[in-house]
């Protein structure tokens, strides 16, 4: 595991947003995971500066996205499919067909699963897959104590993980309290890993220390 430690959000963000280019200058059909939420926001908007400027190419590129929340359609304003849309997917030249994200509404959430790790399956496998850490600990919607061995599954959220979410709602009672999200296993799965922190609301969880094949940790100090 290597640690990466910057002195601003800004940093972090263009250190992270250089590994995953040298993944995709390396492979250009790299299979990514994609994270949603407000650490990774500049990790994408420093793609989306690469692929303009620098003509960073994603059409090859495939993405499996994390997790969304159940019962939140693709075109709510706090899905995560339309995160992933109006902050990252529409500014590059992405095929909408290699983009694939969790469904918070289907009507069978064994069977979709199921489809979705025998999908990354079939695509080859993750060869990148960048991540957050929630305030507790956790990794996509897998709160502490989730198995290591864990597939996509429906998971409950904690109390603060909907409090912490709580801001991005009109009122705390519209948080979702389930989500749809990859497990543990499948992101251990992933060839390497990089995980992006910042801030002092994530020091405790990053202290505690992160286990596993993580190949690059970067994070800003507050």
């Amino acid at each position: 595991m290597e640690v990466l430690v910057h002195r601003t959000y800004e940093e972090m963000s263009r250190a992270a947003a250089a590994l995953v280019a040298d993944v995709l200058n390396t492979k250009p059909n790299a299979v990514l995971g994609m994270a949603t939420g407000s650490t990774p926001l500049g990790l994408y908007q420093e793609l989306v500066r690469r692929h303009r400027e620098e003509g960073l190419d994603f059409s090859q590129v495939t993405t499996f996205n994390l997790d969304e929340y159940v019962g939140l359609g693709p075109k709510h304003a706090q899905s995560y499919h339309h995160f992933m849309h109006d902050n990252f997917f529409k500014h590059v030249n992405i095929a909408p067909s290699n983009i694939y994200i969790p469904s918070g509404t289907t009507s069978n959430y064994p069977a979709f699963c199921q489809w979705y790790e025998g999908r990354i399956g079939e695509c080859g496998g993750i060869d990148l897959q960048i991540l957050g850490i929630g305030s507790d600990g956790h990794i996509a919607f897998n709160e502490p104590g989730s198995s290591l061995s864990s597939r996509t599954r429906l998971k409950t959220l904690s109390k603060q993980t909907i409090d912490d979410n709580a801001r991005f709602f009109e009122r705390r009672d519209d948080v979702p309290v389930y989500a749809i999200t990859m497990g543990v296993g499948t992101i251990l799965d992933a060839r390497s890993l990089i995980l992006v922190a910042s801030g002092k609301g994530k020091s405790k969880a990053i202290s505690q220390a992160v286990e596993g094949p993580v190949t690059s940790m970067v994070t800003a100090s507050a």
